[in-house]
């Protein structure tokens, strides 16, 4: 495959980018198994972002992508963020603790300044991958000026074609079934279709390579996603159980225990499908008021599951996972990768 040969991977598989999870280790080993590793650092500084791509450099010669968060600027909102903060304060209260009294803008936007646009120049990966919006043209020219490839989630046809039109190198049609946060760009309207649906409807409609992400956990799901017409897939939820990955005992103990799904925006202030916990059940009810845009809503339910973890409450963990999570198994990384080739080649 074309897309392969220009990454410079053996198979079509990617490790997605999940901040808070991915790791140096995680990404190596992906990588030097044959796929394309990752790390999610939209979240991290500058300084925990360095250090992890030099650390991922000194275990891998091979080609991995740097993942970013890219939403529009959010402006503050105090009245928002104070109501939301008033709803969420019974939970801190049974706990003994009070919640904060102002919440933080914890992750700044690719497009808010060039501190990791200079990053990614400096440290030159493979790839770059983008979540919830396209960079500014002149940013994009400037990754493609170092010879580095591009990458945005697309979760309906008007974003692919709007990846396309921008510039982008390769378009990753993110599923309904995806774990984790949806890519969407418009909050207020998600089509929420199917990997296979996207991957083909977009293969009509746009010339750039995709990658099928969402809901691919074994080598069947994945052969199938390339019969549609993408030219790899990416698979997250999979991989989060390996021990390589920084999700804590609670988050692997649920993947396995508790293997049902829900989209929700009241954790972070955008959706997102994760396993079913307090934030599902407790919190996102109908006369919930309006939740706090992203990041801030994401800040409170930072607190309070910091909070909720040392009062022995693993209910507020923010547990990303695909629809598919029943499907999970336990393999490492290189295991994985492998099992995933055998069954691909055996359909």
């Amino acid at each position: 495959m074309i897309l392969l040969d220009r990454l410079n991977i053996k198979h079509p598989i990617f490790l997605a980018p999940m901040a808070g999870v991915s790791t140096p280790e995680l990404a190596a080993e992906v990588t030097n198994q044959g796929g394309l590793g990752s790390l999610g650092i939209g979240a991290s500084s500058i300084e925990s972002a360095r250090t992890q791509i030099l650390r991922t450099k000194q275990l891998t010669d091979g080609a991995f992508q740097l993942n970013f968060f890219c939403h529009a600027p959010t402006e503050l909102n105090i009245s928002e963020n104070t109501a939301w903060i008033q709803n969420i304060t019974p939970h801190f209260e049974k706990f003994g603790a009070v919640p904060p009294r102002e919440l933080k803008c914890i992750y700044p936007s690719f497009l808010d300044d060039d501190e990791f646009l200079n990053l990614v120049l400096e440290t030159q990966p493979k790839a770059v991958s983008f979540h919830f919006g396209i960079p500014h043209a002149y940013q994009i020219q400037q990754l493609k000026d170092a010879d580095i490839i591009t990458m945005v989630s697309a979760t309906n046809l008007a974003e692919a074609l709007a990846i396309e039109a921008a510039g982008i190198d390769i378009i990753i049609a993110q599923g309904i079934e995806a774990g984790g946060h949806r890519g969407i760009f418009n909050q207020t309207f998600d089509a929420a279709i199917k990997t296979a649906d996207l991957v083909q409807l977009i293969k009509q409609h746009c010339s750039l390579p995709i990658v099928a992400a969402g809901g691919i956990m074994n080598g069947q799901q994945a052969k199938t996603m390339l019969n549609f017409g993408a030219e790899a897939v990416q698979l997250g939820t999979a991989f989060v159980q390996c021990k390589t990955s920084s999700a804590n005992v609670a988050y692997r103990q649920a993947l396995f225990n508790h293997p049902l799904t829900q989209i929700t925006a009241s954790i972070s202030g955008r959706p997102a499908r994760g396993l079913i916990n307090h934030w599902h059940t407790q919190v996102d009810l109908p006369n919930r008021p309006h939740v706090a845009a992203y990041p801030y809503a994401y800040d409170l339910a930072k607190q309070l599951n910091l909070l909720a973890l040392k009062n022995g409450d693993n209910g507020y963990g923010a547990f990303w996972a695909g629809s598919n999570v029943a499907q999970i198994r336990k393999l490492e990384a290189p295991d994985l990768i492998n099992q995933l080739v055998l069954e691909m080649n055996q359909c």
